[in-house]
């Protein structure tokens, strides 16, 4: 059953917001060691630096304290990160960061992989895929990467075909079947949950369908799966400057992002929104 709105999620690019979250080094916020070191991580809000708060006091058990600066948008994290800003970021997928350095002449490469955000399929108009009828309309992200993941799941739920050598890469123009003759309209990512009953169905990421309302296990009508092409692709990761992943104070930071609490604490809090991959 769809809820109420639960939270405001992402931000718009162009908008940028730096917020201190976490222990800062130093005592300066009263309760860091002056014996332990700041690990700075750049993050977007949510999910990524909830999760980050959630290693916090493994961390200082390590000899870390852990400063979080928050961002709305996804060009600065990288960035701050390539300036030596940051220690490390987490928000992004390893696709992202790839462009991101073949644009910028950057040297950021990942460290690890933490978790993934399934997208999924969703009722508006119409209730279920059995009930779609000719001509119906279907709602899909319009960025490149989430637009062709859409289109992988709308073709795992038999609504189209697209062609064989398509994958991740996929566009409306790869699509070679279409027996409903659906009509794919493409949106930005983050106004599909809002303007969902507009339409007949929807694929929405998982941050925005919590966003939404949408209990992503019940609601979603076809989900990626997390052993799907695009979870391994899409996974959201931690990147550090290259040389840097085996620092200690990285290696520490990824076996507390790791660990079981953080795993309980994503399954619990986000209900398949956001899935652990370790």
């Amino acid at each position: 059953m769809k809820k109420s709105l639960k939270k405001t999620l992402y931000a718009g690019v162009l908008g940028f917001t730096v917020f201190g979250l976490g222990a800062c080094a130093g005592g300066s916020s009263g309760d860091g060691s002056d014996d332990n070191e700041t690990i700075t991580v750049g993050a977007s809000s949510t999910p990524h630096a909830e999760i980050l708060n959630q290693a916090e006091d493994e961390l200082a058990d390590e000899g870390y304290d852990l400063e979080v600066e928050v961002f709305d948008d996804y060009v600065l994290p990288d960035q701050a990160l390539a300036d030596g800003d940051l220690d490390a970021n987490y928000f992004q997928h390893e696709p992202y960061l790839d462009n991101f350095n073949d644009e910028n002449d950057t040297d950021l490469v990942p460290a690890a992989q933490i978790h993934f955000e399934p997208l999924g399929l969703y009722p508006g108009q119409t209730e279920s895929i059995d009930d779609l009828e000719d001509g119906a309309e279907i709602a899909i992200p319009n960025d490149a990467t989430n637009g062709a993941r859409a289109l992988l799941l709308l073709e795992e739920a038999g609504l189209i075909e697209l062609s064989d050598d398509s994958g991740v890469t996929a566009t409306t123009q790869d699509i070679e079947e279409n027996p409903k003759d659906l009509e794919i309209t493409e949106l930005e990512a983050s106004q599909i949950a809002r303007t969902v009953e507009d339409v007949d169905l929807a694929v929405i990421n998982g941050n925005y369908a919590v966003e939404g309302g949408f209990d992503v296990q019940d609601d979603a009508l076809e989900i990626e799966e997390e052993g799907s092409e695009a979870a391994d692709t899409y996974a959201n990761i931690v990147a550090v400057r290259n040389g840097d992943e085996d620092d200690p104070a990285i290696e520490a930071l990824i076996e507390a992002m790791q660990s079981d609490q953080v795993k309980d604490y994503m399954d619990e809090e986000y209900q398949g929104a956001v899935v652990p991959l370790f």
